[in-house]
């Protein structure tokens, strides 16, 4: 009697072992070399890359040791490849004169690029406020078109099944508060000559944010009248800037004649120019030996008028 039962056939270990790592290869992001005039900058990157001295100090590094987190880099359509994260160590490389650098490539769409673009930059210790500002506001406007989108799971949105807003799992994330978050988008409404005054520490936070809501013609207007009033708005100043504007009513003379206010910090202060004091120190005395010469005076001064009501 023959029998029916099939003959089954099994794979070797060996089969057994390369399959799992075949598959764990085809898994693995591959870091390949690309030369540095093949990555371009992102579209819109808001972060600064400067040649200051940690620059220096990151180029000093690559020369000696080379890349040792590769950057990430999406397919450019326009030929190369467009930079998501990595914008500092492609310019140290350069400034290293290194050719290529160490690229993971990734299919990227734009809302994911502008995500890990944003997370990749905001982890670093300063960050001004106009780069803040910016990467705010294309994050949120990233998680908010992934949030509409219905070709993606709910891990890849995130919270999205919870009913949660963008703009509540973006504050959780970057640890600011929701109101904090769209104070510094608003910034992202100054001209530029203003926002770089945020940058130089010259407008406070809480006024840049109330001059956003003037059009950007009194802007530019403002600028004319800090200056002929060698003055920057106080937050008060700027809320009534901001109130004139709503009203319609705010002109140049209006700018002016606000910049033009004594502020309570200005009663409070008194100040000398150097030039001024020179004229009655050595020319070998530093500003630090004048102020220091000048409080002996002054309290010399104070003894003797107590001296003098004493009698």
């Amino acid at each position: 009697m023959k029998s029916s039962a099939k003959k089954v056939e099994l794979a070797s270990v060996d089969d057994l072992f390369s399959t799992e790592e075949s598959r764990a290869d085809a898994g693995r992001e591959k870091v390949v070399e690309i030369p540095l005039s093949e990555l371009h900058s992102f579209k819109g990157h808001p972060f600064k890359v400067k040649d200051d001295d940690a620059m220096m100090e990151t180029a000093d590094s690559i020369r000696q040791y080379g890349v040792l987190v590769p950057a990430i880099a999406r397919p450019d359509p326009s030929g190369g490849y467009e930079l998501v994260a990595g914008h500092r160590r492609h310019r140290a490389s350069e400034l290293a004169e290194k050719e290529t650098m160490p690229v993971i490539v990734r299919d990227l769409d734009d809302d994911a690029a502008t995500i890990i673009m944003v997370d990749s930059n905001l982890q670093r210790e300063s960050l001004l406020p106009s780069e803040r500002a910016f990467a705010y506001k294309m994050k949120l406007e990233a998680m908010k078109h992934q949030g509409e989108r219905t070709d993606l799971t709910c891990s890849q949105v995130g919270n999205k099944s919870a009913g949660r807003k963008s703009s509540e799992m973006l504050a959780e994330q970057v640890g600011q508060s929701k109101n904090q978050i769209f104070r510094y988008i608003r910034l992202t409404e100054l001209i530029p000559e203003l926002l770089n005054m945020v940058d130089e520490k010259k407008i406070a936070l809480n006024p840049a944010y109330e001059l956003s809501f003037l059009k950007k013609e009194e802007q530019t207007q403002l600028l004319d009248a800090m200056d002929s009033e060698q003055a920057t708005p106080s937050l008060s100043q700027a809320q009534r800037l901001k109130k004139f504007s709503q009203e319609g009513r705010l002109s140049i003379d209006v700018m002016r004649a606000i910049m033009g206010e004594e502020k309570k910090s200005d009663l409070d202060k008194v100040t000398f120019t150097s030039d001024t004091l020179r004229k009655y120190f050595p020319k070998s005395y530093t500003p630090a030996r004048m102020q220091e010469t000048i409080i002996k005076l002054l309290e010399q001064w104070q003894k003797k008028r107590q001296r003098d009501q004493e009698r």
